[in-house]
């Protein structure tokens, strides 16, 4: 390892030292580099044929940051001794300090510890598109080598302030406008402009700029303050169980009133006590847990690779349909949309015109993208053209009949190659294939709504679907930019299943007498992005209704029967479609709690019985929290212990990306490991006694409870269980 991770040093003959970083494939601060800069800046210092340093990195990239392997050692040991001394020792006393000036030369990326690098010398030269951002937030810590006092000094706290707490990057075009970066170049020019600079630096004929000793661009303290206490405000709506924000605005405070020097004190102070916290933890967990779910043994590692997918049909251009066209045209793939009538696919067509039209609104599609994606685009009423596609998702309403009828059709007429995909987001694979022959092509494509938007793809395997066919479809996940979750094939699969809880423990609590827009309040307070009525409310009842008498088969005494949707259909309710559900939708305001729903919970809760004496119960915030996510947890460890999910963190990337559980509480495993089993088995022991079998520990949960061990730690043996669904 040591081979590939080294820091260069080359003095030319003009007396600039050339120090380089060489860590593939993004020059992480991994601890042997930041060592390799100590060393190198003390020699290049002491040498006399130095005059002046240029930092750059190896590759084309400058520095991605510090390396987070690092934090995964913190994490494990609680031992803040790890971390490396960067922001005082190297930053500040070698670089900003030094007798000779650094200028930084940067291309393709300067993230994190790599931009602080670049803060600490004396000038910076840049090539106009790279990347330039301080994302440390992300990981629930604040920038560690001086970046909370460098970088207001050198843009402004407005822009400085916004970059840190949103972990927005720029570009060095922008940071040119802003005075971050001294001079723009081509890729070509850059190590011979930065020479020059260092040069006329050593020389006095360019000034000798030290960021930390920087005041002009703060403002005066009132109007620092000011900005700040803007930013708190702001914090409080966005990030209010995340300590992080609030730590970083203090930090970036005192070192406005009291000088950079102290701003860097404490800041490392307040870096050493965020890294060990509980966030901290659980977003660096999420971060790995990511980046491991297309390690898939048997598909990954069996030398084989993925075929191009050029062409896809799409089969029913509703909400979902139009969503996954949608980002399938923006990956550049060429998609059929086909529809029944010429009706239906016309409003597929308009739908997925607003989609594209939607993200270049927001910012994320140039006009130009768009025209390409909608040239890409062909409608059909039959399956003419289905004979020369790589890939069919059929994404029709959820019928089995339906369903079957459609893949009868399809294996007849599409090529022998063509992976037939289904959307379907709770019928058993093996039942929609049930009338194929192309088991091995079989499939599922399980998009989240909306699918152009939401990051999750669960991809849906049997026991006869083929490694191509499921390494094929994570390559397609990739390419329109999704993370995909490979998952085993039941009812539900492993989101829905996990999750079918939620809504039903919801609904138990409502016939307990519970208010619904309590529920709904205490969940959203917690960090989900909707509570679980507002949650039915935005995805309609349709979904619901289909799938209630699936879930009353598959999971038998474990189900809660609820007809609060039935009875919301039956008053004329159907969400947010028609304006009118748990809330009121108005054009252009918000959902506002609708008080006329009362009388349908009224009859919901008389003819559920399950108030004792006919009389609500009392329950605390933390109860009603408890009894909506313990029985979610219940489930999952069911869908572990049959190995639905390759690994337990599989199931916390799902629980964030498509369940929009809160990352920063690590995933749903993550967080009920921190809350722990011995706890979460108690309690639905005692709701199990109170109200049912919807409650029931399950044998993988008690097993944990009373070993000891984590939810998600690997089983004591990798061979699979005799109940695999893989």
């Amino acid at each position: 390892m040591a081979g590939s991770i080294r820091v260069t040093m080359e003095v030319g003959a003009d007396g600039v030292a050339l120090i380089t970083i060489c860590n593939p494939p993004v020059n992480a601060l991994h601890p042997i580099i930041i060592q390799g800069l100590k060393e190198k800046y003390a020699e290049a210092m002491d040498r006399d044929d130095v005059k002046a340093i240029v930092l750059t990195g190896a590759a084309g990239k400058f520095c991605g940051g510090f390396d987070i392997n690092v934090f995964t050692k913190v994490h494990e040991t609680g031992d803040v001794t790890l971390m490396p001394d960067v922001s005082v020792e190297l930053v500040s006393n070698m670089m900003e300090e030094g007798k000779k000036p650094s200028v930084a030369a940067i291309q393709g990326l300067a993230l994190g510890g790599g931009l602080e690098l670049t803060m600490g010398c004396h000038a910076r030269i840049s090539t106009p598109e790279a990347q330039l951002g301080l994302p440390e937030l992300t990981l629930g810590v604040i920038p560690g080598f001086g970046g909370t006092q460098r970088l207001p000094r050198l843009v402004g706290l407005p822009k400085a302030i916004e970059m840190m707490l949103q972990s927005k990057f720029i570009t060095a075009k922008e940071g040119k406008e802003r005075g971050f970066v001294d001079a723009l170049c081509s890729p070509d020019e850059l190590i011979k402009l930065s020479r020059f600079w260092a040069l006329e630096i050593a020389n006095c004929r360019k000034p000798w700029i030290r960021s930390l000793g920087r005041t002009d661009r703060l403002g005066s303290l009132s109007e620092a303050r000011a900005v700040l206490n803007m930013a708190r405000e702001q914090a409080k709506k966005v990030a209010l169980n995340m300590p992080q924000h609030q730590a970083c605005l203090d930090v970036i405070e005192e070192g406005v009133v009291f000088g950079g020097h102290a701003g860097v004190v404490k800041e490392a102070k307040v870096f050493k006590e965020l890294v060990l916290s509980t966030t901290s933890k659980a977003l660096v967990h999420v971060f790995f847990a990511q980046r491991s779910t297309t390690k898939v043994p048997g598909v990954t590692d069996i030398q084989i690779k993925p075929r191009q997918i050029k062409k896809v049909a799409v089969i029913g251009g509703g909400l979902m349909g139009s969503g996954i066209a949608t980002a399938l045209l923006v990956g550049n793939i060429s998609v059929v949309l086909k529809e029944v009538n010429p009706q239906f696919l016309k409003r597929g067509q308009n739908t997925i015109a607003g989609n594209l039209e939607g993200l270049v609104k927001r910012g994320s599609l140039t006009k130009d993208k768009m025209n390409k994606a909608i040239s890409l685009l062909k409608g059909a009423l039959d399956y003419s053209d289905f004979k020369d596609v790589d890939m069919v998702i059929e994404a029709v309403i959820e019928k089995i009949p339906l369903k079957q009828s459609i893949f009868a059709d399809i294996e007849k007429i599409c090529p022998p190659h063509c992976i037939l995909a289904t959307n379907t987001s709770t019928i058993d694979l093996n039942v929609v294939g049930e009338k194929t022959k192309s088991q091995d092509r079989i499939i599922g494509a399980h998009f989240f709504s909306p699918a152009h938007i939401m990051p999750l793809l669960e991809i849906v395997r049997t026991e006869k679907t083929s490694p191509q066919a499921i390494l094929d479809l994570i390559t397609v996940g990739k390419i329109i930019k999704k993370v995909p979750v490979v998952v085993g094939n039941c009812t539900g699969f492993a989101v829905n299943r996990t999750f079918f809880p939620y809504t039903q423990g919801s609904q138990l609590l409502v016939s307990l007498g519970i208010d619904l827009f309590r529920i709904d309040r205490v969940i959203s307070s917690f960090g989900m992005p909707l509570g679980p009525f507002q949650l039915q409310d935005v995805a309609g009842y349709g979904v619901a209704l289909a799938v209630k008498d699936i879930y009353a088969a598959a999971f038998g005494t474990r189900n809660f029967d609820s007809d609060l949707v039935v009875l919301m259909a039956e008053d004329g309710r159907q969400g947010k479609i028609n304006g009118k559900g748990y809330y009121l939708y108005e054009k252009g305001g918000k959902p506002k709690p609708d008080p006329s729903v009362q009388h349908v919970i009224d009859e919901y809760r008389k003819r559920a019985k399950t108030m004792p004496d006919g009389k609500p119960v009392t329950l605390s915030d933390q109860d009603i929290l408890e009894m909506v996510f313990f029985p979610v947890v219940n489930e999952a460890c069911r869908v572990m212990d049959e190995n639905v999910v390759i690994r337990a963190s599989d199931l916390d990337i799902a629980s964030v990306l498509g369940m929009g559980f809160p990352k920063y509480r690590g995933g749903l495993i993550f967080w009920a490991d921190t809350v722990g089993a011995s706890y979460i088995y108690s309690k639905l022991t005692k709701w199990a006694e109170l109200y049912g079998d919807f409650f029931k520990p399950s044998l993988y949960l008690e097993d944990r409870a009373k070993s000891g061990r984590l939810l998600g730690a690997p089983r004591m043996s990798q061979q699979s269980s005799s109940r695999s669904r893989m």
